[in-house]
């Protein structure tokens, strides 16, 4: 998708509802209970089994002695509060063709937090650029989308570097530390929630931990999001490479066939590490890159849950029951694909 050529907030939205949460809610079709669980659920009621149900609410324990399937009705606080951990670090600036990663960032947590308003939730965020900047609270509606949007775009500038010395050996260079982001986050977040990470994952180590203690108290997905360039760079010569959040610069000659070896080696391994480390703190993963078509992008969202959903229908069904149990779940799985 080009980058979109809203200015304003208002614009920008208004675009996006026109594009891509319009297109969104139709090809859904209502299917938001797939897609969002709210805080609780009180049993009401068993009943028989019967076509076109939730395998996902059998009792097995009473299947198992009855010897016919049987299901829970519940009655469901169906309210959802979203919250969105904002990395807007120095290096979310960064974007090699027409589009950034805060752009990328920006549609995203827009069509999200619109999409979820529309249906009565409450969405708020947590920011952070050098530090952790501000807390929006949570609330459902349009102009909340709007105030969540302009508060992405007014980051705080980072303290400016002192000229004249030189930095000693002792003081690192200024660097993300997502960790103070996710701490911050155990400390607010209260309620059980839907909590979206968006960031880069460019930072200091040390966030894996909080992450995965997040995970544990809330329904969490990590929104990776890259630009191609910095996986593999292409053959242009000489050039001076900066970085975005310390102003450190480095003139390299990428025309060097070894340099670039090198260079996608460290990117490879980057790589298994982060994904390894997201998939310990058992988060699902939504990868968007600079050149992604976001509708594309949230139908694979959209596919993840679905999936997630399904997994955990299966992890909780009793060994001896599951060949028994699987024309249902075949009965169940009739439904149209997304994409």
């Amino acid at each position: 998708m080009a980058e979109p050529v809203a200015t304003t907030p208002d614009q920008l939205l208004r675009q996006l509802e026109w594009t891509v949460i319009r297109r969104l809610d139709g090809l859904l079709q209502g299917d938001y209970r797939t897609l969002w669980r709210g805080a609780g659920l009180d049993l009401a009621d068993l009943r028989a089994y019967q076509h076109g149900d939730d395998v996902r609410h059998i009792d097995w324990n009473v299947t198992a002695r009855l010897l016919e399937p049987y299901v829970r009705q519940f009655t469901e606080d169906r309210e959802l509060t979203a919250w969105f951990l904002l990395d807007l670090s120095g290096s979310i600036d960064f974007g090699s063709d027409l589009r950034t990663k805060l752009s990328v960032s920006e549609g995203f947590v827009a069509v999200l937090a619109r999409l979820l308003t529309r249906h009565g939730n409450r969405v708020g965020a947590l920011l952070y650029s050098h530090r952790v900047d501000g807390m929006l609270p949570a609330r459902a509606s349009r102009n909340h989308v709007l105030e969540l949007i302009s508060r992405m775009r007014m980051r705080p500038a980072p303290p400016p570097a002192r000229r004249g010395r030189r930095r000693s050996a002792a003081q690192p260079p200024r660097q993300t530390v997502l960790a103070d982001l996710l701490r911050s986050a155990e400390t607010l977040i209260r309620r059980r929630s839907m909590v979206f990470v968006v960031s880069d994952f460019i930072s200091a180590p040390g966030w894996e931990q909080p992450l995965g203690r997040l995970a544990r108290r809330h329904e969490v997905v990590a929104v990776r999001l890259y630009d191609p360039l910095e996986l593999k760079l292409p053959d242009v010569g000489l050039v001076t490479l900066q970085d975005a959040e310390s102003g450190e610069q480095l003139f390299v000659d990428t025309n060097d066939p070894a340099f670039r070896q090198r260079f996608e080696a460290l990117t490879a391994r980057h790589e298994a590490e982060l994904r390894a480390a997201l998939g310990q703190a058992q988060v699902d993963t939504l990868e968007l890159a600079t050149h992604d078509d976001l509708l594309e992008s949230l139908l694979r969202f959209v596919a993840l849950r679905r999936q997630r959903a399904r997994q955990r229908s299966g992890a909780h069904m009793p060994a001896h029951l599951r060949g028994a149990a699987a024309p249902i779940a075949r009965e169940s799985h009739h439904e149209v694909p997304v994409a």
